[in-house]
């Protein structure tokens, strides 16, 4: 899948979890752009992980910490 129908899907994922309606850009943060907690980042990542049927590491959730990051990492994974 190619990186633009991947920030697609991401996007439409997202918009239940960002509960202020903060505008996403790749440089837009999960901890301090959006305040994503612990168990928030957990569903999302529940939810990514479904709609693409991959396996995201903790240690790769702990690398990424802005969409753009996101975005590329799962577009690796999906291919």
């Amino acid at each position: 899948m190619d990186r633009a129908a991947t920030d697609e899907r991401i996007r439409a994922l997202i918009e239940p979890f960002n509960k202020k309606g903060i505008a996403i850009t790749e440089a837009t943060t999960f901890a301090g752009d959006l305040e994503f907690d612990s168990l928030t980042v957990m569903d999302f990542v529940a939810e990514i992980e479904d709609a693409f049927d991959i396996i995201i590491s903790m240690n790769q959730q702990a690398e990424i910490e802005s969409y753009g990051q996101l975005v590329d990492a799962v577009s690796q994974m999906a291919d």
